[in-house]
């Protein structure tokens, strides 16, 4: 009986000191006042579309309780990072007060992989998650072109992941290989399921067809330029189609 006693006598010690000491945090924490604002966006490659510096402006004329000594109990964290992730390029933000008294916002941008270009409206961007993005005024990131009737179109989709699958899956393959994305420079797409691949070193128009057995038809391009090419040379031939299966055929 002593024992049981003992054990929830402890208990009950243990769970005063949690709570005066999570009391004591609390009451800490609604003192503390503002010591500054920090932004972070975090370094990818040759993608510069969010510029802390910007932001932070764009931060103090939204907020203008982002003073220095201001109570941090006054400030909205949730609407400072819902007002970050609103900027286009902004993948995701997280913004937290640290003990010392900054705000700290860190931000994740979208990466694109592919630009799809219009002669007679504005161009745009697709991310590696397929999202259309805008272009910048700040920045022009050097990545694959998309272009034709098809391609413009493909602007008033939301996200290519669910409207395009194919289609971003072949962009995904040539993004993420090093070669493939120093040599594939364009892709022209006129009507659906014509795909022509414009090469950086080579004058032949690739026919690709539909962006499917998108790894089968590489190998095909492969087998062209180390078979095919040492033996006719660079500029006999213009168009390669390999759009059909076992078939590579040369004009």
């Amino acid at each position: 009986m002593k024992i049981r006693f003992r054990k929830g006598f402890l208990l009950f010690v243990l769970l005063l000191i949690l709570v005066v000491f999570i009391g004591f945090i609390e009451k800490k924490s609604a003192g503390r006042r503002l010591a500054g604002v920090e932004v972070y966006v975090k370094s990818v490659s040759d993608v510069y579309f969010v510029d802390e510096k910007d932001v932070l402006q764009t931060l103090k004329a939204e907020f203008p309780l982002l003073e220095q000594g201001t109570a941090l109990a006054e400030i909205n964290l949730y609407n400072i990072e819902r007002k970050v992730e609103s900027h286009p390029f902004v993948k995701k933000a997280e913004v937290f007060s640290d003990q010392k008294g900054n705000i700290k916002v860190e931000i994740e941008q979208h990466i694109p992989v592919a630009r799809i270009s219009r002669p007679r409206a504005a161009d745009g961007y697709v991310s590696t998650e397929g999202i259309i993005l805008p272009t910048s005024s700040k920045y022009t990131s050097r990545v694959l072109i998309l272009y034709g009737n098809y391609a413009e179109s493909l602007l008033n989709k939301q996200n290519l992941e669910e409207d395009a699958p194919e289609m971003m899956e072949l962009i995904r393959f040539i993004h993420k290989d090093p070669f493939w994305r120093a040599q594939i420079t364009e892709l022209e797409i006129p009507r659906k399921g014509d795909i022509r691949l414009h090469q950086q070193v080579g004058k032949q128009v690739i026919e690709f067809g539909d962006a499917s057995d998108i790894e089968e038809k590489f190998k095909k391009i492969n087998l062209f330029y180390e078979e095919i090419l040492p033996k006719k040379g660079w500029n006999t031939y213009s168009r390669v189609n390999i759009k059909y299966k076992g078939q590579i055929v040369c004009e």
